[in-house]
């Protein structure tokens, strides 16, 4: 495994265009199965996580052909089902939790879906009762063997259906939606995900011939439709990123323009980030950061401490909880942090306290952040990437830090962050890869 070596100190200056949208990918590429024609995605992310579901489908027999950076022609005419029975497909997509969302492909177009229990952050429990309850309400049987961790759901008698999502899942809803869309009926799903990212599949669903409406609503009606044809897609700028280059500009003190980043699609995310104090100006779609030497966390209107928690959108993302919390360490002023989505994701605490860091963690969901103002300096230690958030919340506080940094386990950033070091280093930081 690799590890990054952080010179920390460094003030970076210049403009940085974020990556393509990773959690938007993982959707749009699965949906790729759905038809025989070619489908075009531009603005793919080479990252970790994508890459290696680029490779699964082309095992599985999905044609591709790379146009330009960011940009590949997938055909899926010739789909070998036969593979999904094999231990290379159980090995390969066992490492990948986007692997689930093949699922809802698989059960649209051939009627029957397999897949290994999934992998992907250890952030808690993430249970897929969400996605195996959506396919039996649209008439599908479900198996678990347990005793190889695999996955079967046949689809062949379903039928449109009223679905209400026990769960407000993403993934969930993206794998209901991609086998409803070529499923006979009617099906309406009540309490859907509704993140940008869950919208731009359903409008790509919509230009590749599928009728589904309330798109940006928790209520979505589809028509099932006998077959879908190929379309263009481009995605998203990758929220997570913009919102981590923010917190990165504050607590190095850097003036950063970050380029493109589709402002109406960012809903609360630069407000949470005000309410830390941080100064950004919106110069069209690009968001300016100056360099600030302090900023000041918000208190409520009665005096309260600031609490900022995570919620299904539009309420603030959870991915950029671990941003927030580092953030907030070089603030003037307190913060609580609730982590309510996921119970094992502040974990990596204990390495910004080690730093140096005034936090208190109150229990696996909440941690308070009593911010130092710039009193002192984090100091540089060694520690390990939990999961890829975490893993970019203590690259932050590396580059902020006095000394030198190591931070391993790598591979869990480069599955989320296109080349990270070198884009940062071409802004004046000082990361070496081990």
């Amino acid at each position: 495994m690799g590890s990054f070596k952080i010179t920390g100190g460094k003030k970076l200056k210049g403009e940085i265009i974020p990556q393509g949208a990773k959690n938007e990918a993982l959707q749009i590429l699965c949906a790729v199965l759905l038809t025989k024609e070619p489908v075009t995605i531009h603005n793919i992310p080479d990252i970790r996580d994508v890459n290696k579901l680029i490779d699964l489908l082309e095992s599985m027999g999905v044609k591709t052909r790379k146009l330009g950076p960011g940009s590949v022609e997938f055909t899926a005419a010739d789909v070998d089902f036969s593979y999904f029975e094999s231990e290379q497909y159980k090995d390969k997509a066992a490492q990948l939790r986007g692997s689930v969302m093949l699922l809802g492909p698989m059960l649209g177009r051939f009627g029957k879906g397999r897949a290994p229990k999934p992998g992907g952050d250890k952030i808690g429990r993430r249970p897929l009762d969400a996605h195996f309850v959506g396919f039996q309400k649209l008439g599908a049987t479900f198996s678990y063997d347990s005793d190889d961790a695999f996955y079967h759901v046949d689809g062949d008698k379903m039928r449109g259906s009223y679905i209400w999502m026990e769960e407000i899942s993403v993934t969930g809803t993206a794998n209901v939606i991609m086998a409803a869309v070529v499923t006979p009926g009617t099906t309406t799903i009540y309490n859907a995900a509704c993140e940008p990212y869950l919208q731009q599949l359903c409008k790509m669903l919509n230009r590749m011939g599928a009728k589904i409406t309330g798109v940006g609503s928790n209520l979505l009606t589809i028509e099932g439709v006998h077959e879908l044809s190929g379309c263009e897609h481009t995605m998203l700028p990758d929220m997570i990123e913009i919102g981590s280059f923010i917190g990165l500009a504050a607590m190095t003190e850097s003036e950063i323009t970050i380029k493109n980043c589709r402002i109406p699609e960012l809903g609360i995310i630069p407000d949470v980030f005000k309410k830390l104090g941080i100064q950004m100006e919106f110069r069209g779609d690009d968001i300016y950061v100056p360099a600030q030497k302090h900023y000041q966390i918000n208190r409520l209107i009665d005096g309260s401490i600031l609490t900022v928690y995570d919620a299904p959108w539009p309420g603030f993302t959870p991915d950029l909880i671990s941003i927030v919390l580092v953030t907030a360490i070089q603030a003037k002023g307190t913060v609580l942090i609730h982590q309510k989505m996921f119970e094992s994701r502040l974990f990596f605490t204990d390495k910004l306290i080690d730093m140096g860091a005034q936090i208190i963690l109150c229990d696996p969901h909440r941690a308070t952040v009593i911010g130092i103002n710039r009193e002192y300096n984090l100091r540089g230690i060694r520690m390990t990437s939990p999961d890829i958030r975490a893993g970019v919340a203590l690259l932050i506080a590396a580059l902020s830090a006095d000394g030198t940094s190591i931070i391993d386990n790598i591979d869990q950033i480069d599955r989320g962050y296109q080349n990270i070091d070198g884009r940062l280093n071409a802004l004046g930081a000082e990361i070496v890869r081990i």
